[in-house]
């Protein structure tokens, strides 16, 4: 790659936002073939585009976006679960996991969040959130 063509993609990259197929092709004139080049730098990793989704070396998809420019992120543990979604539209939420599955906290773009603990059973013992409940069980 030209030293040209490389500053004018990191100029891209430090400067696109979400929708980024609909920024690329209209704001910046790229082809769908130089995409990838722009997603991996942008989300720090290898990324393969399918459709409208951005995938990762998991084959988890993290972005997706339509032809209207909705879009939608998702952020992944290293267990596979989810553990962000944020839209177009606003709405976000985020999730923590313990080393067992559990979900042990969740957050949204309302401000509503529960925290949660768990025996070596798998049973709730800890229940909080932001209504003010809580409910403990622990020993």
């Amino acid at each position: 790659m030209n030293k040209k063509y490389e500053r004018y993609i990191n100029y891209i990259v430090n400067d696109i936002q979400p929708p980024y197929f609909k920024n690329m092709e209209e704001n910046y004139g790229l082809s769908k073939k130089e995409y990838e080049l722009v997603l991996d730098k942008v989300f720090n990793q290898p990324v393969s585009i399918a459709g409208n989704g951005v995938y990762d070396t998991n084959g988890n998809i993290f972005y997706y976006e339509d032809s209207d420019g909705y879009w939608e992120k998702k952020e992944y543990d290293s267990n596979g679960n989810v553990i962000y979604i944020e839209n177009s539209d606003g709405y976000w939420y985020k999730k923590e996991y313990d080393s067992n599955g559990n979900r042990i906290y969740y957050e949204d773009f309302t401000g509503s969040w529960i925290k949660k603990e768990y025996d070596q059973n798998g049973n709730t013992i800890y229940y909080e959130d932001s209504n003010g409940v809580v409910r403990d069980n622990r020993r």
